[in-house]
């Protein structure tokens, strides 16, 4: 604490008010600067006065920024606001000095409790912001407000930019500030400069309309003068540069009082979570983000030579990614950036001078490398860390234990995780991640694997958001545990679920999720809903979900036998209202129809196969069954086309159909009698979903769809157009091409039912053996053969079957 001599020097007009600009790093050097030649008995900051008893928390080895102090109401915890700090936050920088001093430190801004309450009007903070959405040093923000007002949006920062002569506010920040330093001979001149620039702008601009600034700024001068009772004139407050002129203002106690009576309220609690620099943006929506959090954080951190430090680190990040950057690429782009600055005016490069640097230099003149050092250094993935110690929902420290346990940890930046279920920590870790998705907890989401894609694989991107601590939050009003909060999610959700196919979905969830205390409540909602729901749409869209919910309790080892009866029992019911259900249905309504028989025809094929040796379900023979539904749907005239021609398709696929007949009843369906809309959507059907490829290879069927065509009349063509154009653009440009060589050259010329014509390119009578000789060595390396070999075994019958 200073002695009232150096105090008195320092500040005799009473407290020292330190505006700053949040998340600037100049302001935090000067603030710094400004505490140690003062020494205060007493740090005022702006922040909730609940968090208080958090404070002592900052000095925790294990706390480390970016950190944000959420606020949730108790009883409801989706009404949450963030305080965010990094490490070059004035307010984090002032937290660690009192600490470090010994000196109390308390939080001066309204409640979190009114906060959290005020939402009837129009300015009430939003979830990412603790702050009132204002900019960098909390101007006021008047979106919403009445009248003339409403056009009133100051930028504190653009208008002294603008009058400095600046088209950029960042630019002129870190001219004026964060490349001068605090002040060397007097720290706390650059606080007086921004308080005089700030007093002007509030003079013209007022409070910009929006009340609850007045509100805000009363009860901080409530607190200053309860702080100068007990601490005399060594308070020192640190806050938002756009409210020093209030609080240096004298206002009269009962004003004050007045101004905070009758403000709603909630009952609040407020913890530490992590943070991340790319929260802090304000391309997140942040109301005080800053453009380039991970520059800021380079400039707060290097002791000295900031631009080489810099430019030494983005070369580091290029060579990563495999581009060629030497040590002349940065001398020459230090240099190129102090050219820039010196033609500019500016005093010290700054991070335009750097990033054309380094486009020019180290990525030739590119700005796709470019992106990448904005994304990865400009902004960064940098991920705070909170310690045990903070307090907590117990949800939140079971799901920490879980982490701990699973070596799962929590990482701003996305990565891919693969999973194989065979293994006991990966299940876990899937088990896990499937929970926290049924509780509304999006850290992971299942991705398509890019190896292995059988039901023991699970590949997901894991990205961790700070906002998902309040659906943590949220979620613990389920239960103490991941687990038991997974489980009476899951078991309100069936219970409240309206469709069959949410109950579906949500018993596949519950095996994905690891849920059997959940499971046979879920089973039991799902065969009432399931006996009463008589629309085929809505059984034809519950049953995959149940044949993979199947697939999974058996690569996971959950007993599914109830889930196979339901299964079985619903297949049934859709075998027997399919074809009634396809009649007589408008080009919607039949569309649709047609993609839930060829969902219902995968789950068919699955189902068989995986209740193969459970007899006990008396189903007998499934796929037999659904063969001859498909006859049914393939012969049946009211059935509209696009069914017909699929139906065909797949009885054709399974081998239930031959050629010739496929053929025929092509042939049928595109004769002049029937009309042309009819004979395309029989098309579309039989020859989507990998069709091209069915053509090039049996040219009697293109020959007959080709000749159809041709024969179109003139006025259905323009009619039947779209349909197939749809149908053929879904190929691959290969398979397009290949069947415009055919039809230029005339499909079924010398060639016979299922063999393309000799000469055409990528066609032969015979197979070639001398080219498929050719690539045996590569297969032999690639299948390891070779090395087998060399330890004496004999892979000729191995090697014989992979050459044909």
């Amino acid at each position: 604490m200073s002695d009232d001599t150096t105090w008195g020097k320092v500040h005799a007009s009473g407290p020292l008010l330190l505006g700053v600009r949040h998340h600037g790093p100049g302001s935090a050097r000067a603030v710094r600067a400004a505490l140690e030649a003062a020494r205060p008995g007493v740090v005022l900051i702006e922040g909730p006065p609940e968090a208080d008893a958090l404070i002592p928390l900052a000095a925790d080895p294990d706390m480390r920024p970016p950190v944000a102090l959420l606020g949730h109401a108790v009883d409801e915890p989706g009404r949450s606001a963030f305080w965010p700090l990094a490490e070059f936050s004035p307010e984090w920088v002032a937290v660690r000095w009192a600490l470090e001093q010994g000196v109390p430190a308390r939080f001066i801004d309204l409640p979190a409790t009114h906060t959290l309450a005020w939402d009837t009007e129009p300015e009430a903070p939003s979830d990412e912001d603790g702050e009132d959405g204002a900019d960098d040093v909390d101007a006021p923000d008047t979106e919403g407000e009445p009248g003339a007002v409403r056009d009133l949006r100051v930028d504190p920062l653009a208008v002294l930019a603008e009058t400095a002569g600046y088209d950029d506010p960042e630019r002129w920040w870190e001219d004026v500030v964060e490349h001068r330093g605090p002040g060397r001979r007097d720290p706390f001149a650059p606080f007086a400069a921004l308080e005089e620039a700030m007093t002007a702008l509030r003079e013209r601009y007022g409070v910009g309309g929006r009340p609850r600034d007045l509100v805000r700024e009363a009860h901080m001068r409530l607190q200053v003068r309860a702080a100068r009772k007990e601490f005399g004139d060594a308070v020192a407050v640190v806050c938002g540069a756009w409210h020093v002129p209030a609080l240096r203002e004298k206002a009269a106690v009962t004003a004050d009082r007045a101004l905070l009576k009758g403000l709603p309220k909630v009952k609040a609690d407020l913890t530490w979570v992590p943070w991340t620099h790319r929260r802090l943006a304000r391309s997140s929506g942040y109301g005080a983000g800053i453009d380039s959090p991970g520059w800021y954080g380079h400039l707060f951190r290097a002791p000295d030579r900031p631009v080489e430090r810099w430019l030494t680190k983005v070369a580091g990040l290029l060579r990563e990614e495999d581009r060629i950057v030497s040590s002349a690429h940065v001398i020459e782009a230090v240099r190129l950036a102090e050219t820039l600055a010196a033609m500019r005016g500016r005093p010290l490069p700054g991070l335009s001078e750097t990033t054309d640097a380094v486009r020019a230099v180290m990525c030739d003149g590119s700005d796709v490398p470019l992106a990448l050092v904005h994304d990865r250094l400009v902004v960064g993935d940098v991920l705070g860390e909170v310690p045990e110690a903070a307090p907590a929902v117990p949800l939140q420290r079971d799901l920490a234990r879980e982490q701990r346990r699973l070596r799962l940890k929590p990482e701003a930046l996305e990565r891919e995780l693969e999973l194989d279920l065979r293994k006991e920590t990966d299940a876990g870790r899937s088990r896990l991640l499937h929970r926290l998705r049924l509780l509304g907890v999006g850290w992971g989401e299942p991705a398509v694997s890019r190896g292995s894609t059988g039901t023991f694989r699970e590949t997901w991107r894991l990205r961790w958001e700070p906002e998902l601590s309040v659906r943590v939050a949220e979620a613990g009003v389920w239960g103490t545990t991941v687990l038991a909060a997974a489980t009476a999610r899951a078991e309100a959700d069936a219970t409240g679920a309206s469709a069959l196919a949410d109950v579906t979905a949500l018993a596949e969830q519950c095996l994905l999720a690891g849920l059997p205390d959940a499971l046979p409540l879920v089973m039991r909602v799902l065969a009432d809903r399931a006996a009463l729901d008589t629309d085929v749409g809505h059984l034809a869209q519950a049953l995959p979900a149940l044949v993979r919910s199947l697939r999974y309790g058996d690569v996971r080892g959950t007993d599914t036998g109830a889930l196979a009866g339901v299964a079985a029992g619903l297949a049934e019911r859709v075998f027997v209202g399919l074809p009634p259900a396809c009649a007589a249905l408008d080009t919607d309504a039949a569309e649709e129809m047609r993609g839930h028989v060829d969902a219902v025809h995968g789950a068919v094929g699955l189902l068989a196969e995986t209740l193969t040796g459970t007899p006990d379900t008396g189903q007998g023979d499934l796929r037999g069954r659904w063969r001859s539904v498909l006859r049914t749907l393939a012969l049946r005239d009211t059935v509209p086309g696009v069914i017909r021609g699929r139906a065909v398709r797949l009885l054709l696929d399974d081998g239930e159909l031959g050629p010739e007949e496929a053929a025929r009843l092509m042939g049928l369906v595109l004769s002049p009698g029937t009309p042309p809309a009819d004979a395309a959507a029989w098309i579309e059907g039989f020859v989507s979903g990998g069709g091209g490829m069915l053509l090039v290879h049996d040219e009697r069927l293109l020959g007959l769809v080709d000749t159809w065509l041709t024969g179109v009349p003139a006025e259905a063509f323009t009619d039947v157009l779209p349909l197939l154009r749809r149908t053929f653009s879904a190929y691959e440009p290969g398979v397009r091409r290949t069947l415009g060589e055919l039809v230029r050259r005339g499909p079924g010329k010398n060639a016979g039912p299922t063999t393309p014509a000799a000469g055409l390119p990528g066609f032969a009578a015979e197979p070639d053996t001398e080219r498929a000789d050719a690539v045996l060595p590569v297969v032999r390396l690639l299948l390891g053969l070779d090395e087998v070999r060399e330890h004496g075994a004999t892979h000729d019958n191995s090697l014989a079957g992979v050459g044909t």
